[in-house]
């Protein structure tokens, strides 16, 4: 596993400069990373230093629509992965549909309702705290009946290992692994770097990805104001969010009960299946 300070350290590279191959390679076929031909940003949450999540069972990833046969059998096989959740939209889901994989369940539901656009002026000041916060509390909100899946599956089957993911797989899918990381008692540290580690897992496909964020915002070049902000991935923001969740809903833990209808019978197996290694 790599060191945590050195993780942290290539996490932080500006998302405007290039971070070389022969820098993040080594990261990205390491743990927390998992090599999974034909997508990215693939780790599990259980492996990312200080996390309390037991390995081998909640991955993360970019999306797998272009994934080969041998990033097929890594995922079934090695893996061991039962259960495949799609957060995407129903436009994402429907220009690069995940593919089928043997004895794999694919989970894909309606979201509440359309996600906004971001709008750049909201991430003009500072590092785009305010805009993340605002961006994040939406998703938390949009992706509810999806966090309520989730969560009913570490409630209810502890023994079938499954990845969550979106397009890029850091920012609704980074929302959803922080939320567990939290549930399962990692420290704020640890969850800021797991969400920090996506400008890594990211890397291979920057320009791609900055490319999509110029169509999705309808920004006018890469240069408008507020650009470089959203595109980013920093701690402040991610702190932000978190803020943000305390204040509007008293915390993820009171955000689950209240919002999503567990119980503490519910959180309190929810908190053993994340963390208690499988017999």
């Amino acid at each position: 596993m790599a060191d945590e300070a050195a993780l942290l350290q290539l996490a932080e590279t500006e998302v405007a400069q290039e971070i070389p191959r022969e820098q993040y390679l080594p990261v990205l076929t390491n743990p927390p990373f998992v090599f999974v031909d034909g997508t990215f940003n693939t780790r599990d949450l259980g492996l990312v230093p200080g996390s309390p999540l037991r390995a081998g069972f909640a991955f993360r990833s970019g999306a797998l629509f272009q994934l080969t046969d041998n990033g097929k059998a890594v995922l079934e096989g090695k893996l061991g992965v039962r259960r495949v959740f799609d957060l995407r939209s129903p436009e994402e889901r429907g220009a690069a549909p995940d593919p089928p994989l043997d004895g794999v369940e694919n989970t894909w539901i309606q979201s509440a309702r359309p996600d906004s656009t971001p709008d750049l002026d909201h991430f003009v000041a500072g590092e785009g705290e305010d805009g993340y916060r605002e961006m994040y509390l939406e998703v938390i909100d949009v992706y509810r009946d999806s966090w309520k899946a989730i969560l009913e599956h570490v409630r209810d089957r502890p023994d079938d290992p499954f990845l969550v993911h979106c397009t890029a797989g850091r920012d609704r899918t980074g929302v959803l692994a922080g939320m567990l990381l939290t549930l399962a008692g990692a420290s704020q540290e640890a969850i800021t770097l797991d969400y920090l580690l996506s400008r890594i897992g990211t890397e291979p496909v920057r320009l791609m990805l900055l490319q999509f964020a110029v169509a999705g915002t309808k920004a006018t070049s890469q240069e408008q104001p507020g650009f470089y902000n959203l595109v980013s991935l920093r701690s402040s923001s991610w702190k932000a969010f978190v803020d943000g969740v305390q204040q509007e809903h008293g915390g993820f833990e009171q955000f689950v009960a209240e919002k999503l209808g567990f119980s503490k019978e519910d959180m309190a197996k929810i908190k053993t299946n994340l963390t208690k290694p499988r017999q």
